[in-house]
């Protein structure tokens, strides 16, 4: 197995040169010695004529001379902190995704230094700044609300339930089509890759509840989501449940409408309902339930012919039930690591 010289450490590489030398000059063949590192065995002959043109000084290591770079530690930490939580529109750009060329061009408006592309790619990845998929997060957001949630809400929720004996989940619905944006596969370059997908649209909807132990609920329903329809959802949730239960969900029109309260209010305290802030939906873990069906199920699986896609969804729904510990590693995302204890 041949060994790359650039993996192997100056100091290392000077002495394995020494040693190398050394041997062959005692009498073993050279073939052999340079065999025995690894290397190729041009480098030992290379080795060899350096030491008697120059020496033993001809084989120390020496450092590299490469071209300087263009920018300081210090300005190479002002990039830093243009890019770390910022937004190219707040420097006057239009575009809302940092590129290499926006920060290309910020550089040079800033300090008067001209990058290229590829060295403005190399600038980042020194950095530790790679390119990734930005999270959606709307301007209506309330910081404080949510901060309170984290902080003193849930908790106080949390220890209601312990103190009632009740059991916490959390519900979202969500709606499924046939039609979702495929998941990648690999094809030869420039020929994009054909996936035979049925042309006969479905669409169906779908609503779940999931708590922190990995238990799980579900029903597929198909037209829209109201009030009538929440509380036909909640009267099956609550069918044969012994405990009392705490539901967290967020603040959908159908939710927060006075039949839902009233249907409640008649429960007698088995059922209690818990807002999340508002356009928070990262704060309720049911949602990694629809990215996973979504994105795992029939993005990488595509509906065949005369499939259903009310029997997939409903099939998916009923293995994610059926794996617990999947539906628990959903609380470990950090978003919703605050519910755990």
């Amino acid at each position: 197995m041949k060994i790359d010289g650039r993996t192997v450490s100056h100091e290392a590489l000077e002495e394995i040169r020494k040693m190398a030398v050394a041997r062959v000059k005692a009498g073993e063949p050279a073939s052999a010695v340079i065999r025995s590192y690894g290397f190729t065995r041009a480098a030992i002959y290379k080795w060899l004529r350096a030491e008697r043109q120059g020496g033993e000084a001809a084989l120390r290591s020496r450092r590299g001379t490469g071209r300087p770079r263009r920018l300081t530690a210090r300005q190479m930490e002002k990039v830093r902190g243009w890019i770390n939580g910022k937004d190219p529109r707040q420097y006057g750009f239009d575009f809302g995704l940092w590129t290499r060329r926006i920060v290309s061009a910020l550089i040079e408006k800033k300090f008067g230094i001209r990058l290229s592309i590829i060295s403005t790619g190399r600038v980042l990845a020194r950095l530790g700044i790679t390119p990734q998929k930005p999270l959606r997060r709307a301007y209506e957001r309330d910081p404080e609300a949510i901060a309170r949630w984290i902080t003193e809400e849930y908790p106080a929720i949390r220890q209601r339930a312990r103190k009632r004996g009740a059991k916490i989940f959390f519900l979202d619905e969500a709606g499924v089509r046939s039609d979702p944006v495929l998941g990648r596969t690999w094809a030869p370059k420039g020929e994009t890759p054909v996936v035979p997908t049925s042309g006969q649209r479905q669409a169906v909807n779908a609503i779940s509840a999931i708590n922190p132990k990995g238990a799980f609920w579900y029903a597929v329903f198909t037209g829209k989501f109201n009030a009538a329809r929440c509380v036909e959802f909640l009267r099956a949730f609550l069918k044969r449940r012994r405990q009392p239960v705490l539901l967290v969900l967020d603040r959908h029109p159908a939710h927060i409408a006075k039949v839902v309260a009233r249907f409640v209010q008649e429960q007698a305290g088995r059922l209690e309902l818990f807002f999340l802030p508002g356009y928070a939906p990262d704060l309720n873990p049911d949602e990694f339930v629809w990215n996973h069906i979504k994105k795992k199920g029939i993005a990488k699986k595509p509906l065949q012919r005369n499939e259903s896609l009310r029997a997939r969804v409903e099939s998916d729904l009923l293995a994610l039930q059926q794996n617990q510990a999947l539906v628990r590693s959903f609380f470990f995302a950090p978003s919703v690591s605050y519910i755990l204890d």
